[in-house]
């Protein structure tokens, strides 16, 4: 009993840990809308915890195939997104100060949300590629990351739309240092610079 128990209390932890992006990718998204509806929060979690559980697969794959060339490369596109998309909702947040006042959109577009999911999943890719040495049941893995992902993206939307609400700007802006932040913690500990 203490086996499957650990087991299964292992997995929790690190699809918990695995969707801890999105959900900070989220709250920003959230604070970016106006009063995102409970529906566009659902919509935003099931995007992200789809390609959450689709990048892990990925990764396995490749990890049986070729875990040397994935490993190499998969911090520096995460880091250049998560750059590209963090200073674009810093930027979107400030023209929101110096523009007229007009309403906040009501929703995200698809793609928007679709390449935020795929930067802050790359690293559940790169998990995937260890899980690839593993006698771990990878669906059952992917699933259970893609679950935690859509619950916390969904809840940082939730959150996001509170934020969005009482702080205004800000909220959006902190959300863009947090995925600047992540792609560099990404880059940092994969290139070794604090070890």
């Amino acid at each position: 009993m203490t086996g499957p128990f650990m087991q299964l209390y292992t997995i929790l932890i690190l699809a918990f840990g695995m969707s801890m992006d999105a959900f900070a990718a989220a709250i920003g998204k959230g604070a970016a809308l106006h009063r995102p509806p409970l529906k566009e929060a659902l919509r935003t979690g099931l995007i992200f915890g789809v390609i959450e559980a689709i990048t892990p697969v990925i990764g396995w794959g490749i990890g049986l195939a070729a875990s040397q060339f994935i490993m190499s490369w998969d911090h520096w596109v995460a880091f250049t997104l998560l750059l590209i998309l963090g200073i674009r909702m810093i930027v979107q947040a400030f023209k929101k100060d110096t523009a007229e006042e007009t309403e906040a959109p009501r929703r995200h577009g698809f793609w928007l949300l679709v390449t935020t999911a795929v930067a802050t999943s790359l690293d559940a890719m790169a998990v995937g590629v260890g899980l690839a040495f593993l006698q771990v049941n990878i669906l059952v893995m992917a699933l259970t990351i893609g679950a935690a992902t859509t619950i916390m993206a969904t809840s940082g939307m939730l959150l996001g739309r509170f934020l969005g609400a009482a702080i205004g700007k800000w909220a959006e802006i902190l959300g863009g240092v947090v995925l600047i932040g992540i792609g560099t913690s990404i880059l940092v500990e994969h290139l070794g610079l604090l070890s």
